[in-house]
């Protein structure tokens, strides 16, 4: 969808406010109509919320970096036929263990507009630079992904139409340990 943005400027803004370039007024009514529906459910993507990176088996004694989805809110907004513009904060923890080689890594995720469990509609990839300060084995962070646009077909199309799917962006082997039900053990401190 391809938007129009009039742009009034000098001495000419007043009589283009007259005339209807008035999107201030315009964004200031839209602003007081209230969604007609609720906003699209988000869901972390079960084989996609956390991540193992190991150097060699998986054990914990391998494992290089972690990273988990923590948490995810939405927001939203939409008035009579006009897509939803939607926001997304997702928060996150990461680990460093023995096998880490920097203070620092770098984790991609994906925020995906699916049709109620079927077809994709959009998807985009981020990556995020993560440092561990000084020593510490943990470190958090979290990120927004403020311009989703999600197109309605008309002004009776609710957000329940729609989800939002954030994962972390993983390898086929991550997944595969993801989907395995393995977890590390710690060793017994007795």
């Amino acid at each position: 969808m391809t938007r129009l943005i009039k742009i009034c400027t000098g001495t000419l803004a007043l009589a283009a406010f007259l005339t209807g370039c008035s999107s201030l007024a315009d964004w200031r009514d839209s602003a007081n109509k209230e969604n007609p529906a609720p906003c699209p459910n988000v869901i972390v993507l079960q084989d996609a919320g956390r991540m193992v990176q190991f150097s060699g088996e998986p054990t914990l004694e391998n494992v290089a970096y972690t990273a988990e989805i923590t948490n995810v809110q939405t927001t939203c907004r939409y008035y009579d036929d006009a897509p939803i513009e939607a926001a997304v904060e997702v928060d996150f923890a990461f680990g460093r263990g023995p096998q880490a080689t920097a203070n620092t890594m770098d984790v991609s995720y994906f925020v995906a507009v699916t049709r109620m469990d079927r077809d994709v509609i959009a998807k985009e990839e981020f990556t995020l630079p993560v440092r561990f300060r000084g020593d510490s084995a943990t470190a958090t962070l979290s990120d927004t992904v403020g311009s989703i646009v999600i197109p309605r077909k008309d002004s009776s199309t609710s957000g329940t139409n729609f989800e939002i799917v954030v994962g972390l962006a993983l390898t086929r082997e991550q997944v595969l340990y993801n989907r395995s039900g393995q977890s590390l053990k710690f060793p017994d401190l007795d």
